[in-house]
């Protein structure tokens, strides 16, 4: 029995010690993991932030409308007898473009002209009766009304007559025409359109933030959908009130198209610029962190990452300019930031920044 139990003693003394052997190298295992995690650095990408120029402009869309552009129309009703243009060229200010048959209003001058001279021959009678007294002032009066009435007749005939031949207003460009010779034109018949496309108007309104920081003279870019090609404009004529339905500012701009690339009622993407600033802090767009009350960044800061609160204001396509809460000298990190918090040990890759233009 003594054997027995010594035995047994032993076997007990045996599992106590290899029990306690095995806790104490998992708690020496479980340690150095914990230090390890502890003094492991996390891998990130970043910058050091550097003042520069910045150009802070908007993108807007416009509408390229012609400098002028009428519809030509006939003031008074008749048959043409003759068009002088062709469609699609180039007429000058004061060019004939059509008459419009005459015969009857000049038949109608004639009579009336004949009736103007009767009557002139009777105003000079009745003065003459006049002045000797053969005849009264009212007498008078009615002979020179009706020579008055007579040279006001011709004289509207004559304005008539004037109208039956159509001039270009200014000069420009003549579109596609809706008439033929002998064709009977009424005010009403569109004739053609007559388009001065030397110079182009770029019509665009800007949100009503931006207001104050446009005026008469500002200069401007803009492209088309049609090419790449950046032509530069100026802004002339700017509405004196806001529009309340879209608090929007609109405004025109004036453009040069002497080689004819450009064609109104056209979409103009336009770039406007706001202002030019030399000492910018401008920081990626993956660096930011949205939260609550704005924007949050890590910057590392004795080999630690650390949170600061930031103001930002415009964007480029791919960085942000950062107003206020970063200095320069900040040391930013721009990449693999979501699972940072406050305190925890980086190692940083640097990167250069890129300088860009809002847009």
């Amino acid at each position: 029995m003594k054997i027995k139990y010594i035995v047994y003693s032993l076997l007990l003394i045996g599992i106590t010690a290899l029990i306690v052997y095995r806790i104490n190298a998992n708690n020496e295992i479980g340690g150095s993991k914990a230090n390890d995690a502890v003094e492991q650095a996390t891998s990130v990408k970043g910058m050091v932030l550097n003042a520069q120029q910045f150009n802070d402009n908007i993108s807007l869309s416009g509408t390229i409308e012609a400098n002028e552009q009428i519809e030509i129309r006939s003031e008074v009703s008749g048959i043409v007898e003759r068009i002088n243009f062709n469609e699609g060229s180039k007429v000058t200010e004061g060019q004939v473009l059509f008459k419009v048959n005459d015969i009857e209003l000049q038949a109608q001058l004639s009579k009336v002209q004949t009736a103007q001279k009767l009557a002139s021959e009777n105003e000079r009678r009745a003065k003459l009766l006049l002045e000797k007294q053969a005849i009264s002032q009212e007498e008078y009066d009615i002979v020179s009304a009706d020579y008055q009435s007579a040279s006001a007749e011709s004289q509207l005939i004559q304005a008539q007559l004037s109208k039956t031949i159509v001039r270009a207003p200014f000069s420009g460009t003549i579109g596609l025409r809706y008439i033929s010779k002998g064709t009977y034109v009424t005010p009403q018949t569109l004739i053609a359109k007559l388009v001065n496309t030397s110079k182009l108007k770029i019509t665009f309104s800007i949100p009503e933030k931006y207001a104050s920081q446009v005026s008469v003279g500002s200069q401007l870019s803009f492209t088309t959908s049609d090419s790449k090609e950046e032509y530069k404009a100026k802004v002339y004529a700017i509405e004196p009130e806001v529009e309340i339905a879209t608090r929007t500012l609109k405004m025109r701009a004036i453009a040069e198209n002497k080689e004819g690339k450009l064609y109104p009622g056209t979409y103009a993407n336009v770039m406007l610029p706001l202002e030019s600033i030399d000492d910018a802090l401008m920081v990626p767009s993956e660096a930011l962190i949205p939260v609550q009350n704005g924007k949050r960044i890590f910057i590392a800061e004795q080999g630690k990452a650390k949170e600061i609160d930031v103001e930002i204001g415009a964007r480029t396509g791919n960085e942000v300019r950062v107003v206020s809460g970063l200095k320069v000298g900040d040391t930013i990190l721009t990449y693999g930031v979501m699972a940072l918090k406050n305190g925890t040990p980086v190692n940083i890759q640097f990167e250069e920044p890129v300088t860009l233009t809002a847009e």
